[in-house]
């Protein structure tokens, strides 16, 4: 919807563009402004809004000079070229900016970061010293006052106590920033606090900083301390168990396979460590929905350290997200040949974008290819393939494997309630109800407040006619845990359907409606609750809905047929 709605402003846009062109002989603009530019120029735009970098730029490359008279296509076209990975033309064009004095921050962290790729700190530190930096926001003032800083102390050969003044000069209230370049300043300077400073870090409980463990393991291991490396990792992935970085990172290590990710990050190279405060940003853009913009500059952080292959996991989200599969895949593919942990994840990322594309005997072969080509898959990674299969109707294939990983764990594991939860859907699925009562019930013993597992338990009670007080009280409770959850709301509705509880049944369907407008079961419910109600002409309209819906199975259809002309003849 917000493309359409960006696209109709878009035209609108070009409209008004035409009419000032053609109406207005008293401005000069046809001499800057053809039909060719305008046009080359909203396709552009609109490639761009699109993501599509590539078209964007076929569009943009045309328009010649067009910086001299529209500011917004100079800050689109540099988006467009480092999004598309061309630096080296980003910086060309960034420089016929600076001689046209109509720069940016966005042209100016292009320029610095060629200089500091080339190791031309004089240069860079020049350029920061002289840009006009009058239409910086606040996040281009601390990324710039960052780079500077770090430019300064390689430059000038600072000691540490010189180099921590001139950090001193961040503003306080950028808290994590700080805290994080104070780790990088003392793990540059190999300060005898270093260690204190990495697990003070790691250790802090007001924000996850687990990443930067791997940071502080990456120090260890070029000290050749590899037991310590290795008992750190060791400790937070107890915390962490799913953390892709350190996973693979650990795995190398216990394997002595070749080791990508000790390559990857030098705290001694600036250039590395202004990649790393770039990707945070990238990050941070990424959770605030701007993907475009978050890929600017994990583009910009992938140039500073093409090593660190890591990066390229947030980009190939942002593709996703954005709903450009074809480019995450190619991304996840890339990250293949990076160990077993890199390999799988992209396995399971590739094989879901082909389900979207409704290509799922392709998924499933290439998934169970991916995983039988693990070597020694652990736990986590079993549940995951477990999960596929399930998630896509292969039920007794994955009670094999979710029985494989109860072999290996003890019940305080973390995964023992979801994999019993797993098997006990597909237990459930292919008809063996006690056994998979069982599995759900023993999954609740372990961890009582799951939502989830409380609703698929009770609500298969109530369809089977049996523990109807007690599913009642259960869905409650789960309707306490999550109250605005359509499958919940719907369940508890029906429990109270079917102990005639007509009127209260009502105001819980009627919600599950608007919850999930689009689905058939709720819609019937919904219906049903309506005939008893004496509301029959809305109940009608409501089956006819289901009927009008997609994917709505056969069995179903041939019951809401029935219904249009009978209505509910029990209750259900």
């Amino acid at each position: 919807m917000n493309k359409i709605f960006k696209l109709i402003g878009i035209i609108l846009q070009t409209f008004f563009f035409y009419i000032l062109i053609f109406i207005s002989s008293s401005m000069s603009l046809e001499k800057h402004y053809t039909r060719d530019t305008i046009s080359n120029y909203f396709s552009g735009v609109i490639s761009l809004q699109n993501n599509d970098y590539e078209y964007s730029y076929n569009f943009f490359k045309k328009l010649n000079n067009l910086e001299d008279n529209h500011y917004k296509f100079s800050k689109s076209y540099i988006e467009t070229l480092v999004n598309n990975s061309k630096i080296n033309e980003a910086f060309k064009y960034s420089k016929k900016l600076k001689s046209k004095k109509k720069n940016f921050f966005q042209s100016d962290i292009i320029i610095i970061s060629k200089f500091i790729k080339n190791n031309n700190l004089s240069k860079a530190n020049d350029y920061l010293a002289s840009t006009n930096k009058n239409n910086y926001t606040p996040l281009h003032d601390l990324l710039s006052q960052i780079i500077f800083s770090w430019v300064t102390v390689e430059k000038s050969k600072l000691n540490y106590d010189d180099a921590k003044e001139v950090f001193k000069l961040i503003s306080p209230k950028y808290k994590n920033i700080k805290k994080i370049n104070d780790i990088f300043l003392n793990c540059y300077f190999d300060t005898a606090k270093v260690n204190e400073k990495f697990l003070n870090l790691i250790n802090d409980q007001t924000t996850d900083f687990s990443r930067y463990t791997f940071f502080y393991a990456n120090y260890l291991l070029k000290k050749d301390l590899i037991k310590k490396a290795n008992s750190i990792l060791n400790s937070q992935l107890k915390l962490t168990p799913r953390n892709l970085l350190l996973n693979q990172l650990y795995s190398d290590i216990n394997k002595k396979k070749e080791n990508y990710l000790k390559n990857s990050f030098d705290c001694k190279n600036i250039s590395n460590i202004i990649a790393e405060l770039l990707y945070i940003t990238a990050n941070a853009l990424s959770n605030q929905s701007l993907y475009s913009k978050s890929n600017f500059y994990i583009n910009l952080a992938k140039y500073l350290n093409q090593d660190f292959f890591s990066y390229n996991t947030l980009l190939a989200e942002n593709f996703i997200m954005i709903g450009n599969f074809e480019k995450a895949k190619k991304i996840y593919l890339l990250l293949n040949r990076y160990g077993d942990h890199y390999s799988w994840h992209s396995s399971k990322q590739i094989a879901s974008l082909d389900i979207e594309k409704s290509q799922t005997e392709k998924a499933l072969k290439s998934i169970e290819t991916s995983y039988k080509n693990l070597n020694s898959p652990d736990n986590y990674q079993t549940y995951d393939f477990a999960q596929f299969l399930k998630n896509n109707q292969k039920f007794k294939k994955s009670i094999k494997y979710y029985s494989k990983i109860l072999q290996n764990i003890k019940r305080s594991h973390e995964l023992y309630p979801k994999v019993k939860d797993g098997r006990g859907i597909a237990y459930e699925q292919i008809g063996d109800w006690p056994k998979a009562e069982k599995d759900f019930l023993d999954s609740l013993e372990v961890k009582p407040n799951q939502a989830y597992v409380i609703n698929y338990l009770a609500y298969s009670w109530i369809e089977k006619g049996i523990n109807i007080e007690k599913s009642l009280k259960m869905l409650e409770e789960a309707n306490r845990l999550r109250s605005n959850d359509g499958y919940i709301t719907d369940s508890l509705g029906w429990a109270l359907y079917k102990l005639k509880k007509y009127e209260k049944a009502e105001e819980y369907l009627k919600k599950a409606v608007q919850l999930m407008p689009l689905d058939p079961i709720v819609n019937d419910h919904f219906a049903d609750i309506l005939w008893m109600n004496g509301e029959r002409l809305q109940a009608r309209y409501y089956w006819r809905h289901v009927l009008s819906l997609k994917d709505v199975e056969d069995e179903l259809k041939n019951k809401i047929e029935n219904k249009i002309l009978n209505g509910p003849t029990t209750l259900n």
